[in-house]
């Protein structure tokens, strides 16, 4: 059998075991999953900050005119 490590899909270095649920027949069962990749060097890293402004277009939340 192969092991149960998880690599990122991206740079190729491990990542930690993560459990989520999954809802089956009315039933929430667990799945493990690779986690979020923590290399710096990897474009899909957890760690990297965006930019505030970037991810909402910049404006500012309010009432519209």
């Amino acid at each position: 059998m192969g092991t149960d490590e998880r690599v990122c899909p991206v740079c190729g270095q491990p990542v930690e075991t993560v459990v989520r649920r999954h809802k089956t027949l009315g039933a929430w069962v667990p799945v493990w999953t690779g986690g979020p990749c923590h290399n710096p060097d990897c474009p899909a890293c957890a760690d990297q900050v965006a930019d505030p402004g970037e991810e909402h277009g910049g404006a500012p939340a309010g009432n519209p005119s």
